[in-house]
């Protein structure tokens, strides 16, 4: 007779329960009572949203044909995959004020557009990844091609690692793409799928656009990926970041030591200088063994920070 009776009772209960979960649906609240009608920044909290597209955007001066649909639709799909890819993005946004300024002084001494410095982005995350390949650093050396062009990689020193260096290497070759395609797009998309493969696509096709050629997956997406992280950068809460100027990664400020001797003991070179060992090696990545071994007649500047470096970015980005 209880068991009889109780099955009204629960039957009543997971009634009320529906009407209450279809209530909360109603009211825009998601799975974890967050409104959907709430305000970050600007944005929704929630994570179903798509991106307007600006009407004029360029990649180094040259117009995106976005009335295009398959442009369009390919700069939205990196903006949508950028800005979801939450913690990737954000690093990307907290380094960029760190390294951007030493990229941008570069990319002016060698007359490279500015919007090339989100290629780095694309490339690395403005980070000193490794590919499955092997790509190493800053803008993804291949070590055969470094040492083609005078790169000093081995076990004691790879220059890849060198923001400021890599950044002169990939300089190099978007010149001499832009000599050989009079174009600034295409140029960049060289440096992601070689210029052989993109002159081999270009004269299949007989297309010299490079928002009409169809090309390897990578390669397509690379310039729309760029433009995804100019857009994000320069605009996070449009995209959905709340990063307050204080969460961002500050400038390091160092100075350089000219060296061209062996030194047999970072840790012992560190110290000589008013640092230690891991500050030294995180500013100077490059220098893969705790001793050094300098190419004969070659100098060397290794950065020592300066004092109260380590303090200083802390108290700025705890404001």
């Amino acid at each position: 007779m209880r068991r009889n009776d109780r099955k009204p009772a629960f039957a009543v209960l997971i009634f009320v329960a529906v009407i209450t979960v279809a209530a909360l649906v109603s009211q825009g609240f998601g799975i974890f009572g967050a409104n959907r009608n709430s305000k970050l920044s600007g944005d929704s909290l929630g994570y179903n949203r798509s991106f307007k597209i600006p009407g004029n955007i360029t990649f180094a001066g040259e117009r995106m044909p976005l009335e295009n649909f398959d442009t369009r639709e390919s700069l939205e799909r990196e903006l949508i995959i950028s800005a979801y890819r939450h913690s990737s993005t954000i690093m990307i946004i907290k380094r960029a004020h760190r390294y951007l300024p030493e990229i941008e002084k570069i990319l002016q001494e060698n007359n490279i557009p500015d919007d090339f410095k989100y290629l780095a982005a694309a490339e690395s995350d403005y980070s000193n990844m490794i590919s499955p390949a092997g790509a190493t650093g800053l803008w993804q050396i291949i070590a055969g091609t470094g040492k083609e062009s005078g790169m000093e990689i081995n076990n004691v020193v790879d220059e890849r690692y060198d923001f400021a260096k890599s950044t002169r290497f990939a300089c190099e070759y978007f010149l001499k793409s832009y000599d050989k395609y009079h174009n600034w797009t295409l140029a960049a998309a060289s440096y992601n799928g070689g210029r052989a493969a993109l002159e081999e696509q270009m004269r299949i096709q007989k297309e010299d656009n490079y928002y009409n050629l169809l090309l390897a997956d990578e390669t397509a997406r690379y310039i729309f990926r760029a433009v995804a992280y100019k857009l994000i950068i320069n605009d996070p809460a449009e995209y959905g970041f709340d990063i307050d100027s204080g969460d961002l990664y500050q400038p390091l400020r160092y100075y350089e030591v000219k060296v061209d001797t062996a030194i047999s003991d970072f840790s012992d070179f560190a110290k000589s200088h008013g640092t230690n060992y891991k500050l030294l090696k995180y500013l100077n990545p490059w220098l893969r063994k705790p001793y050094f071994t300098p190419r004969p007649g070659k100098e060397y500047f290794i950065k020592i920070p300066s004092e109260g470096m380590r303090l200083e970015e802390y108290a700025v980005s705890d404001n």
